[in-house]
């Protein structure tokens, strides 16, 4: 641990401060740091997870600390005191000393504290499976996927289906999609369905289209599209969008201890990088019951904001209405998500003007636009939050226009949100702001899809493609996200790309689009407050303000005060939930 702990002299059956030098007439206790190592024996050591509830005051001392609102605007504070609650009941300035009695005393050395980062487009479960099965993430070719899917299969013998995620063909410069025949090269008699990058798409051998009984017959779903071998309708291996369900409802689906374990390898990935909040997109019955498993164990140490993934799914969870808090503000179902399209890289979101790189072909509609606004309004009637996902021009413009219908008959503080918002039409720009729309983007897919974006829009629809200042410029509250697991949830990663729209090997020269950038106050508190405010969460974290939780980061160096080169390279060293250390840098992977 960098910061160093004074704790209280045991075995007495009192504490002595070792801030004030009084004895204290409270049982004897340690103050103990949340331990999340390594896994070790797979879901026995989850139970390591637990945190024991704090059971005295802390005053965390000695720390370079900022508290930022939803606004932007920043406070620097040098300590802040946390009661037994984990909510901070003080901050102080520089030679401040606590009003109340503390009974321990944590020196942080210096360091930087910042909130505690709140991913608002994230997909808890998706990201702690794709740890569990096959990860291609890391492939830079073609032979490099097939490589790993060869010694995946080789590694586990004994599961009957290869199952993976993070394929990318444009990583590869591939300049096609792969193909079953591709797998069927090196399977072993199994079936393979791996998930692309953007979750759009799912990629199969010939077994897995054949166990589904995919042929030449069969019709592209709504809303979904089948790849066909050139000049025949015959499956070429990669569904779309609506039609992946045709394939992976024929994939055994995970047990409830894959689920639990899964969550584990989540909660520690999101801590690594300092996220203490999630906006959980399109959580499932399974997902909401493993949240609720680890909460009634003591497991559940993330906050998670959950948006279902279905109407049905958000009236079996809330019933009449969201749930409140659980489990001391780590778990809400807020409302739920729509998927209007589908994914830029898939050629699945919905363009008002077909591709540049297929003639013809604008996208695949998901829902239709009555569909949509029955769905939205169910939800709205119950009070419960409605999420978008909007990725093309199109399909922003239609969930633009189903806000600004539905918001003359839902009255009060709807708080609408469209997640991704990556293509506009500057012609629509203005309605985020009439509505005071809370846009939720992901800093990193406009580094990563930025070739791609370019060869699918072409160059004169590029001026709407991640737009962050103009959309913030009309008044409507920008959040940022990383869509784990499309992206690493790294939020120095994220506030480095939001601050110049430069990649991590200095690409493009300048920024792509420079005049999109945001500066270091916004950027941070689109990861911090501006969360929190777009989950219904303000006042209960987010900002680091008396009366909040006791959420917060320490970093090797001060983000506002940094280039994003630097940016990059800060270090989280700790991360703090509730007053209890949930992550050390010491703990490694």
């Amino acid at each position: 641990m960098k910061g160093r702990m004074i704790l209280p002299e045991t075995g007495r059956g009192t504490m002595r401060s070792m801030v004030e030098g009084r004895t204290a007439s409270r049982p004897t206790t340690t103050l103990r740091a949340v331990p999340l190592p390594i896994l070790g024996r797979m879901l026995a050591a989850s139970a390591l997870l637990v945190a024991s509830p704090a059971l005295a005051d802390t005053h965390f001392d000695n720390l370079a600390g900022l508290s930022v609102r939803a606004n932007g605007s920043v406070d620097r504070f040098a300590g802040m005191v946390v009661d037994d609650d984990g909510r901070i009941v003080q901050l102080l300035d520089f030679g401040d000393r606590p009003t109340s009695e503390v009974d321990f005393y944590v020196d942080l050395q210096g360091r930087a504290v910042v909130p505690g980062f709140i991913d608002s487009h994230a997909h808890v479960m998706g990201l702690g499976l794709s740890k569990l099965t096959l990860d291609l993430s890391g492939a830079t070719s073609l032979d490099e996927a097939l490589a790993m899917v060869r010694a995946y299969g080789a590694q586990y013998p004994g599961r009957p289906w290869l199952v993976g995620t993070g394929w990318n063909e444009e990583r590869w410069g591939l300049g096609r999609l792969p193909t079953a025949a591709d797998l069927d090269a090196i399977s072993d008699g199994r079936p393979v369905m791996l998930e692309r990058a953007d979750g759009h798409a799912v990629w199969g051998n010939s077994l897995a289209l054949e166990t589904a009984r995919i042929t030449a017959q069969t019709a592209d779903p709504a809303g979904g599209r089948i790849i066909r071998q050139a000049g025949s309708r015959a499956p070429a291996g990669v569904l779309v969008d609506n039609a992946m369900a045709l394939l992976t409802a024929h994939v055994p689906p995970p047990r409830p201890g894959d689920r639990d374990l899964a969550l584990h390898q989540a909660q520690r990935a999101f801590f690594r990088h300092g996220v203490t909040a999630v906006a959980d997109m399109g959580t499932s019955i399974e997902d909401w019951m493993t949240f609720r498993r680890a909460g009634d164990a003591g497991r559940l140490l993330l906050r998670i904001m959950s948006y279902a993934d279905s109407v049905p799914t958000m009236l079996l969870i809330g019933g009449p209405e969201p749930t409140g808090w659980l489990y001391e503000d780590r778990l809400r179902l807020n409302g739920v998500k729509f998927w209007l399209d589908g994914a830029l890289g898939s050629r699945g979101a919905m363009l008002k003007a077909p591709y540049t790189d297929e003639a013809g072909h604008r996208g695949l509609a998901v829902l239709d636009g009555t569909q949509l606004r029955n769905s939205m309004s169910r939800a709205s009637m119950d009070g419960f939050q409605v999420a978008i996902h909007a990725i093309g021009d199109a399909a922003n413009a239609d969930a633009l226009a189903a806000i600004d219908q539905l918001s003359e008959d839902f009255k009060g503080d709807r708080r609408w949100r469209i997640e991704h918002a990556q293509v506009v039409d500057p012609a629509d720009f203005a309605l985020f702001g009439q509505h005071g729309i809370i846009t939720s983007m992901q800093p990193v897919h406009q580094t990563s899809d930025r070739l791609m974006a370019e060869a699918r829009l072409g160059q004169d629809r590029l001026a709407g493609a991640y737009a962050w200042d103009s959309i913030m410029a009309t008044g409507a509250r920008m959040v940022f996200g990383s869509d784990a697991p499309v992206e690493v949830p790294d939020v120095m990663e994220g506030i480095a790309v939001a601050i110049s729209r430069v990649d991590a090997n200095g690409e493009p020269v300048g920024g792509w689009q420079p005049g999109e950038v945001v500066s270091r106050e916004a950027a941070l508190a689109a990861f911090t407050a501006g969360g929190a405010y777009a989950g219904f969460a303000e006042g209960r974290f987010g900002s680091l303000q008396p009366g909040e939780r006791a959420d917060f980061v320490v970093l090797d160096d001060d983000p506002l005060v940094s280039r994003a080169e630097d940016i990059r390279r800060i270090t989280v060293l700790e991360t703090w939930i509730a007053g209890q250390r949930v992550w050390s840098v010491e703990d490694g992977e």
